[in-house]
C-alpha cells in the first residue's frame, strides 16, 4: 500500500524544475541576507524629555536617603517603642553638610544617610530652626561622593513655570516627579506654631518620603525645598509646598556656624490689626521700637473723690498709640504682614516703619535687635 505522504510524483521533470526553484529562492535569501542591514532611524526624545533627563543627570546625585531611628513613648504605662522615619536631603557642600526638614530629623537618636553611590553613613544633628522646618546634619565623607546642589533664586519664579522634584518617596531612591508652580507666596503653619511665609506650591507629586528633597527649575538649580503636601490620604494628591531657596539660603549659614537662626527684634510686644494697619498696643521697655519714639497705648491714672474717699483708677489711652501702616516701603495690614517684610533682615539693620500718628504720616527709623529665646 502506497503511503499518501511520500507518493512518488507523477511528473519528475516538474518536480527538478521546483528543486531549482527552491535552490535558487535560498540563495537569493541568503544573498540577500548577507547584505548589512539598513541604518536604524536614531531615536530622538523630545525637547521636553531632553530637559527632564538632563535636570535628573545634572541633579540627582545631589539627593540623599534618610533614615532614622527615634524611641517614642506609648501606651498606658508610657512604655518607649522604637521608631523609624525616612526622608529626603540635599548635598550643600564637599565638608558633608546635608539640608533637611527638621521634622524628618527631629528626634532622632539615629540618622543614617545612604549617598547616591550606595554607601552608607552615619550623621549628626549640626543644627536646626523650628520656625521654618529647617535642619542640618553632617556626614564624614570623601569630597569626591559629595556632589553640592547649586542654589538659585526664589524670587524670579512664576506660576505655570515648570519644575522638578527628586527625593525617596516611599523608600525609592532618587525618584524624579515633574510640574508646575501652582501657586507662590502660599503660608504654612509648623509645629512651632509660627508661619512660614513665601511658600511655593506644586503639583509635582510629592510623597511620604519627599520630604527634605529638592525642587529644581529647568536649568537645575535649587529653587525650594520639599516640606508638606495637602491630602486627605497622606499621599499626592497634587498639591505640595516647598520652602523657598531664598529662605533657605538666609537660614543655613546660620544653622552651620551657630545651630540655631537669630532673628531680629523690633521690639513690638502686642498689636491689634484694624483697616488701616497695625495699632500697637505695647511695646517692649527700652526695645528698638521704644527706643525710636514709637508710641503705644498709655495707661493714664486718675484720681476720683467718691464722698470722703477718694480712689486711684486707670484707663487706656489708645488716641496716641501709632499705627503701623509699613515696613520699609511694603504695606503692612496683618501680623503676618509684618512678619514676612522682617524675614529678610538681620539683628543690627536699620528698617524704615511707616506709621499713622494723630492724622499724621511718619517715617521711623529703627536699628533691629537680636531676638532673645
Amino acid at each position: 500500500m502506497e503511503n499518501a505522504f511520500f507518493k512518488k510524483s507523477e511528473h519528475p521533470k516538474r518536480q527538478c524544475y521546483l528543486l531549482a526553484f527552491v535552490v535558487w529562492i535560498c540563495i537569493g535569501g541568503y544573498e540577500a541576507s548577507s547584505q548589512p542591514p539598513e541604518t536604524q532611524i536614531e531615536h530622538r526624545f523630545t525637547a521636553e524629555e531632553q530637559v527632564n533627563i538632563a535636570v535628573y543627570e545634572a541633579a540627582n546625585r545631589s539627593v540623599v536617603n534618610i533614615n532614622t531611628k527615634a524611641t517614642v513613648t506609648a501606651g498606658l504605662f508610657l512604655i518607649e517603642v522604637p521608631s523609624e522615619g525616612a526622608g529626603s536631603g540635599i548635598v550643600l557642600d564637599k565638608q558633608g553638610h546635608l539640608l533637611t526638614n527638621y521634622h524628618v530629623v527631629e528626634g532622632a537618636k539615629e540618622i543614617q544617610v545612604a549617598l547616591f553611590d550606595g554607601a552608607a553613613h552615619q550623621a549628626k544633628l549640626v543644627g536646626f530652626d523650628p520656625a521654618t522646618d529647617v535642619a542640618v546634619i553632617k556626614i564624614e565623607a570623601t569630597p569626591e561622593s559629595l556632589v553640592p546642589v547649586v542654589f538659585g533664586q526664589s524670587n524670579g519664579l512664576r506660576v505655570g513655570q515648570r519644575v522638578f522634584a527628586i527625593g525617596n518617596p516611599f523608600g525609592l531612591e532618587r525618584t524624579l516627579t515633574t510640574g508646575i508652580i501652582s501657586s507662590l507666596n502660599r503660608s504654612l503653619p509648623t509645629r512651632s506654631g509660627r508661619m512660614i511665609k513665601s511658600i511655593i506650591q506644586t503639583d509635582a507629586a510629592i510623597n511620604p518620603g519627599n520630604s527634605g528633597g529638592p525642587l529644581l527649575d529647568s536649568g537645575s538649580m535649587l529653587i525650594g525645598m520639599n516640606t508638606a503636601i495637602a491630602s486627605r490620604t497622606g499621599q499626592s494628591a497634587g498639591v505640595g509646598f516647598a520652602i523657598p531657596v531664598n529662605t533657605l539660603a538666609r537660614i543655613v549659614p546660620q544653622l552651620i556656624q551657630k545651630g540655631k537662626v537669630t532673628r531680629p527684634e523690633a521690639g513690638i510686644a502686642r498689636v491689634y490689626e484694624t483697616d488701616k494697619g497695625l495699632l500697637i498696643a505695647t511695646l517692649a521697655p527700652e526695645g528698638p521700637a521704644e527706643r525710636s519714639g514709637m508710641r503705644g497705648f498709655k495707661i493714664v491714672r486718675e484720681k476720683r473723690k467718691q464722698g470722703p474717699f477718694s480712689a486711684e483708677f486707670q484707663r487706656v489711652d489708645r488716641s496716641g498709640a501709632d499705627v503701623i501702616v509699613a515696613v520699609a516701603g511694603l504695606p503692612v495690614k496683618t501680623a503676618d504682614d509684618f512678619l514676612a517684610a522682617m524675614e529678610s533682615k538681620n539683628p543690627g539693620d536699620q528698617v524704615l516703619i511707616t506709621v499713622q500718628r494723630e492724622g499724621r504720616r511718619l517715617d521711623i527709623p529703627l536699628v533691629l535687635d537680636a531676638e532673645q529665646r
